[in-house]
């Protein structure tokens, strides 16, 4: 075969997969149309999860040479900010940054790590067998054939690879339209950011870069308009004049689009060897900024489960494990984005602008507020317990970053210890229980630490040892006073290998 894994769709999904798949050691390819990257960015925001994630991967300081940090999200544009700054995370605010930005930092490191990326590629078909997947694909060069192990559909709302696969997109049709637009105003508003609701419709309008801002609309007497129709810089002009009174000069459109709120999810993320990922596993309204963050953390969930895998180490059940743990997780995602939708897109009636307001004084309720940023900022994901390990409230959470002490007294972030992306077992405990239990297991697939907190952490006091997933979430803690430790822990490290 010529690849282990090939990646159709080179956004920043699939350049985050890529990047994931070839720091374990595994043959990437990614075969994107696009000979260059987008210069439109769609997402414009890193929300918390996300920042942690690309920490543990050392990415996140490349990110914020870039972008900026806010430390408040939103809910459906509502009066009242979601604060994310009481959150428990090093990373407790949103990274402002344009998408094109945040893929080319993937691209880079993939590329670093030796993924094979190929631009100006049309994947024509994707069909599999019992032991592989064959990829057609056509280029300046002509049209070549790849095969590999495994392919995954990065490859957007209409992805070939869904429908290839006969993976159902279940869900509902658009039934209104927005409008976006990339420009210069030459008179901007005194405040950097207008958010508005009112009768004539709801209007948002931020700064994109120091020349450009963003204008992003729902007019009710145009939310009808099919989602293809272009956008023309008279229909933003006029729009801005019924919602607000003042165009502010606007000209020089940069980047225009209509979009709509149709909200599907694929019925499965897996036919065999073929997987989806991002935007062809799940679209919905871009309500909060979610899209691109669950696509990346998609990427991490499913990378180092193809690259157990692909080493010949995986459990059986840990591939299928990637649907298991995702489609909840976006069948949430998909029911806020709804709800947001309604809030801020259906009507324009008094009704509704009086239920906007008061659901924008309840987020004033410091206990409200922070429930809606954990969802927004996607820190409140849990996944279900490992089998036959002892029952412990960090167990299937994410790992919040903690200060360690090594044993020759250097204070380091736990973070710093996911960098190659491996499995950490790590003891707090001091004593020489946990090293004589690894001494006679083979661990190849995850490093073993021995360290003592620097500082108090919530939820890790009396912990003896940990396991944590290469993507940042707990596999299983152990207490100290756990009556039946030995067992204990040689069976959650045992259950990580395939045998």
């Amino acid at each position: 075969m010529n690849y282990d894994v090939i990646v159709i769709g080179g956004g920043p999904v699939g350049m985050m997969l890529a990047e994931e798949l070839a720091l374990a050691d595994v043959k990437v390819c990614v075969l994107e149309k696009l000979e260059d990257t987008s210069p439109y960015s769609r997402a414009l925001s890193i929300h918390p999860r996300t920042l942690e994630m690309l920490d543990l991967r050392g990415l996140k300081s490349e990110l914020l040479k870039i972008g900026k940090p806010l430390p408040t999200g939103h809910f459906a544009g509502l009066e009242t900010r979601l604060d994310f700054t009481v959150i428990d995370s090093s990373s407790n605010y949103s990274l402002f940054i344009a998408q094109s930005e945040t893929e080319k930092v993937l691209e880079q490191r993939a590329k670093e790590l030796g993924a094979d990326i190929r631009r100006g590629m049309e994947v024509l078909s994707v069909t599999q067998s019992s032991d592989s997947v064959e990829v057609i694909a056509s280029g300046a060069s002509g049209q070549i054939t790849l095969t590999a192990a495994y392919a995954v559909g990065a490859d957007g709302a209409g992805s070939m690879v869904r429908k290839q696969a006969n993976i159902a997109f279940n869900g509902t049709d658009a039934t209104l339209t927005a409008v976006q637009g990339d420009v210069i105003l030459k008179n901007p508003p005194q405040t950097s950011v207008v958010s508005s609701f009112n009768e004539k419709g709801m209007i948002m309008i931020v700064p994109v870069t120091k020349e450009m801002h963003r204008v992003v609309f729902i007019d009710p007497e145009r939310n009808a308009i099919p989602k293809d129709e272009p956008v023309t810089l008279e229909e933003l002009r006029s729009g801005m004049i019924r919602m607000l009174g003042d165009d502010y000069g606007i000209s020089d459109p940069y980047w225009m689009t209509r979009f709509g709120n149709a909200t599907r999810q694929a019925e499965r993320y897996r036919e065999g060897r073929l997987f989806l990922a991002g935007d062809a596993a799940h679209i919905h309204f871009p309500a909060g900024g979610q899209g691109m963050n669950v696509g990346l953390q998609e990427a991490m969930n499913l990378g180092w489960k193809l690259a157990a895998e692909v080493k010949g180490w995986a459990p059986e059940v840990l591939l299928d494990s990637y649907h298991a743990e995702r489609f909840p997780v976006n069948t949430a995602l998909l029911r806020n984005t709804r709800v947001q939708t309604l809030l801020f897109g259906t009507d324009f009636s008094p009704t509704t602008i009086h239920l906007r307001k008061m659901i924008s004084d309840l987020l004033q309720s410091p206990d409200a507020n922070y429930r809606l940023a954990c969802q927004i900022a996607a820190v409140d994901v849990h996944y279900n317990e490992q089998e036959n390990v002892s029952s412990h409230l960090l167990n299937g959470s994410r790992l919040a970053e903690i200060k360690l002490l090594s044993q020759n007294g250097d204070v380091f972030s736990s973070y710093e210890l996911f960098r190659d992306g491996k499995y950490i077992l790590l003891n707090l405990a001091s004593d020489k229980v946990t090293e004589d239990i690894v001494s006679h297991l083979q661990h190849q697939h995850f490093k073993f630490v021995s360290a003592t907190l620097a500082e108090q952490a919530k939820g890790w006091e009396n912990v003896h040892t940990v396991l944590i997933r290469p993507d940042g979430y707990i596999a299983w803690a152990i207490s100290a006073t756990e009556a039946d430790l030995i067992n204990r822990m040689e069976q959650g490290i045992k259950q990580i290998s395939r045998g």
